[in-house]
């Protein structure tokens, strides 16, 4: 494929540098998991042989098997008899085998954990909340003795509000399944932010939920706290660190970037595949996007293989490879699209054969900016922003700034012989 102009881009040299975060690197995991269960209830809420679903989501979180093979064992040392459940909404397909798959990619595997995963998208119907919002919860989950709900606690990739991605919206979203999952997305974003807690609220009212662990990480992608939540208290105590993990978040150097090149976006880096608090892109109908950073052309090349196929995000970037359109599942897509109710997240941007071809194409989209001047930063993914390259220009903006350190440089943006970015 001829492109006309693609002659004159002459690519920008780059740096690359570290950006330095907070390490609150969490040492002993296990032992905090130990003390934290041992002040809480939770033993004789399982003593006595009770049957225990652990409830595990789906997102790429740091230390996640660790983290549940830990609770299986203390709940194994209380006397209860705990089976873990996939708790995902409609990813892994929508399916019973795909969302087991998805928990075993991960790690989480009955011979590591030491409990049976018992994945099914049967639910019940646990009436309705205030609103009218009919509840629905996995039935495995709802017919044990207790509930352990298990998930990160982070910044929403689709709304803003005292509770986002967390304990209450594993609870409310991940074992409510397909059905329930879809069920609250229908509302849309708005939806999301005024219903789930209400949900949650009513499944810990009527479901036998005896405990909520939460996980808040530090840029780094690091385990930082782990708190374990009685049921009565998963609302406020989700709220002070969702605060917390607000402060923690990383984010790129600057406001202003001409081209952002993402090497991979994936499922286990972010439910929609590029963490829009990052990239300052949302595309959901009636949702503003963050103000900052602005970024005139996002370029992503690669699927993460923990994806398996998802690549529900895609629509937040202005080019991608056909590397990556050639490695989707556009059922696995299509089912997390659909249930979520935000198509543009699944429309595939311009598809150029190779990286050469998409990374040069982005500087034909600028405007009046010489190629050589434009600020260009390269990442990984949009969780690890420690380490990144960024073009001269960018690196005259961060001059003298202390969180800022390079590495090297300047070397030039290089391809192999068939346009794969080296």
């Amino acid at each position: 494929m001829r492109i006309e102009g693609l002659e004159n881009v002459v690519l920008p040299r780059m740096y690359r540098i570290k950006q330095k975060f907070p390490d609150l690197v969490l040492g002993d995991i296990p032992g905090k998991i130990r003390e934290e269960m041992a002040r809480t209830r939770i033993r004789e809420r399982v003593a006595g042989g009770k049957r225990v679903a652990v409830a595990v989501g789906s997102r790429g979180i740091n230390n996640i098997a660790l983290i549940v093979k830990t609770v299986v064992e203390e709940i194994k040392r209380y006397g209860g008899r705990p089976f873990i459940v996939p708790a995902m909404g409609s990813h892994g397909g929508a399916t019973a085998e795909g969302q087991r798959e998805v928990l075993e990619s991960y790690g989480i595997t009955e011979e590591y954990a030491g409990a049976p995963i018992i994945s099914s998208m049967e639910v019940v119907s646990l009436g309705r909340t205030d609103k009218g919002v009919e509840v629905f919860m996995d039935k495995e989950a709802y017919g044990a003795d207790a509930i352990i709900a298990i998930n990160r606690i982070k910044l929403h990739t689709d709304f803003r509000g005292d509770i986002e991605s967390g304990v209450v919206k594993l609870l409310a979203i991940g074992l409510g399944k397909h059905k329930g999952a879809a069920n609250i997305h229908r509302y849309g974003a708005w939806g999301l932010r005024e219903h789930i807690t209400e949900v949650a609220r009513v499944m810990i009212e009527k479901a036998p939920v005896a405990l909520g662990v939460g996980i808040v990480e530090d840029a780094y992608d690091h385990t930082a706290i782990i708190e374990a939540m009685e049921p009565q208290e998963i609302e406020e105590r989700e709220k002070r660190l969702l605060s917390k993990q607000r402060e923690l978040m990383p984010s790129l150097p600057l406001d202003k970037i001409d081209v952002l090149i993402v090497e991979e976006m994936g499922k286990n880096v972010s439910g929609c595949g590029m963490d829009t608090n990052v990239i300052g892109r949302i595309k959901i109908k009636g949702v503003p996007d963050p103000e900052r950073p602005d970024i005139e052309v996002v370029v992503v090349l690669d699927l993460t293989e923990e994806s398996h196929g998802n690549a529900v995000g895609i629509g937040l970037a202005d080019l991608t490879t056909r590397r990556l359109v050639n490695k989707i599942d556009f059922e696995q897509m299509y089912a997390n699209c659909i249930t979520s109710t935000f198509p543009e997240r699944g429309k595939i941007p311009v598809t150029l054969e190779t990286d050469e071809l998409a990374i040069k194409t982005a500087f034909l989209w600028i405007g009046p900016v010489d190629s050589q001047e434009a600020k260009v930063i390269r990442i990984k993914n949009t969780l690890e922003l420690s380490d990144m390259y960024v073009s001269e220009a960018c690196l005259r903006e961060l001059k003298g700034r202390s969180d800022i350190e390079v590495l090297e440089g300047p070397v030039e943006i290089q391809f192999d012989g068939e346009g794969k970015l080296l």
